[in-house]
């Protein structure tokens, strides 16, 4: 395979079961690897992580917060990201105020039934903002959704939860991204929306914005074929000599 390799980032509670369909797609012509984040509470970490076990150099694709844990391996190491693809995610930090109170409460209220009634009965409460309401009857995508989720642990999850919670402000970094860039997102995404990802695509220079219909925030698993082939255009495209741009 002469192909630069992929590595796809997962995002919370998620592991390789999310990115299935776009390893099966893409890995004939490349080397695939997903990331795993284990027990990590930062999002430094986890990019820590990705850089242990990856290529030199590689592609680099993050969906929900695997999103923001992509734009920390390109903080941390620019030098050897070939491209980038930004999947409903987001690049801002917590917000200051209410909303910021709303989400941490939000999110310790799901932490308090994953633990108290276990991690099935907390992605059943929280799938359903996260699929295009037509696909809550959907019993194959919800039912893989679930047990995905059931595989992982509320120690994870609180550990996840932590590093969102402290996410940092990317927005300086964006503006400085200078390798081909796909920013992605389900049109009924509810939890990252759409305007968002227009936002997100203005501030990195000739990135390419792809509005998925008819799919909210489990876009790998909700439109597998579509998200597949938007990834396999952006592989396509030329890799650019540099990476980050310095700081004005």
């Amino acid at each position: 395979m002469s192909a630069e390799p992929l590595v796809l980032v997962p995002g919370l509670v998620c592991d390789d079961a999310v990115w299935q369909p776009q390893v099966a797609a893409l890995a004939s012509h490349r080397p695939v690897q997903v990331a795993r984040h284990g027990e990590a509470d930062t999002l430094g970490r986890m990019a820590e992580q990705v850089l242990a076990l990856a290529p030199p150099r590689f592609a680099l694709a993050g969906h929900s917060m695997g999103g923001r844990v992509a734009l920390e391996v390109l903080a941390q190491a620019p030098e050897r990201v070939t491209r980038l693809a930004l999947l409903d995610t987001g690049h801002d930090g917590l917000p200051a105020g209410e909303a910021g109170e709303r989400e941490r409460a939000g999110r310790l209220r799901l932490l308090d039934i994953a633990r108290g009634q276990g991690m099935r009965a907390m992605g059943a409460d929280w799938v359903r903002g996260m699929v295009h309401p037509r696909r809550l009857d959907d019993a194959p995508l919800i039912g893989a959704i679930l047990d995905m989720i059931e595989r992982s642990t509320p120690v994870i999850f609180a550990a996840q939860i932590r590093a969102l919670l402290a996410r940092p402000d990317r927005s300086a970094l964006l503006a400085r991204v200078a390798v081909p860039t796909l920013v992605l997102c389900g049109h009924e995404d509810g939890w990252s929306p759409i305007e968002r990802h227009r936002v997100m695509a203005g501030m990195v220079p000739g990135s390419v914005l792809v509005d998925i219909p008819d799919c909210g925030h489990m876009c790998t698993m909700e439109q597998p074929a579509a998200i597949s082939a938007a990834l396999d255009a952006w592989l396509r495209d030329a890799p650019q000599p540099h990476r980050v741009n310095p700081p004005s």
